[in-house]
């Protein structure tokens, strides 16, 4: 056991150092994203979210760094990597949609264009055709990884797709504070 730590000693520093740098990654990554959802006065379960998406990132990318550390075959690597994007590929081609969904909930924490208590209209022709008697204006209630949830002056919840908060037309109506500043004054 001792001839295998002595003929790896290298491979063990720079494991270690690998380690150490992705923790501070991590850490650094984890202390920005709270800051900005401080900040910003974004809701802490939206900054809980991002910070596992920055965790998969630091994990993928610590498992990417020891495998050139230990010396793994290229060739080999090259086979690898290309049977498993492949596979990747063919997946996320038929679940694009998650993965838009995702990556749109994550454009939406950091651009913060509306809040969890703002109030929109969503200029879309097929909600506005629908929707007759509040004019298509809804108060955001949740903003989720995947969707995002509506409620209507009836009080009805509709579940809107965070790229389609993207892709569409938003007027912000009302913000949380002005909607319950003037519910404080009556």
């Amino acid at each position: 056991m001792e001839q295998y730590f002595e003929a790896h000693t290298t491979e063990f520093f720079w494991t270690g150092v690998t380690i150490l740098m992705l923790l501070i990654l991590r850490f650094i990554g984890n202390k920005t994203v709270r800051r900005i959802g401080k900040i910003s006065d974004i809701v802490e379960a939206r900054t809980i979210l991002i910070t596992k998406y920055i965790s998969y990132l630091t994990t993928f990318l610590g498992v990417a760094a020891l495998t050139f550390v230990w010396g793994v075959n290229l060739e080999q690597l090259g086979l690898l990597f290309s049977s498993v994007f492949a596979v990747i590929g063919v997946a996320l081609f038929a679940q694009w949609s998650i993965l838009s969904n995702v990556t749109s909930g994550v454009i939406l924490f950091f651009s913060f264009p509306f809040k969890i208590g703002d109030q929109i209209k969503i200029m879309d022709k097929d909600i506005l055709d629908k929707v007759e008697s509040d004019e298509g204006t809804f108060v955001i209630e949740d903003i989720k990884a995947f969707h995002v949830h509506l409620r209507n002056t009836n009080g009805e919840i509709m579940t809107y797709p965070n790229n389609l908060m993207l892709q569409k037309a938003i007027v912000r109506i009302n913000t949380y504070e002005e909607v319950t500043e003037g519910t404080e004054a009556l």
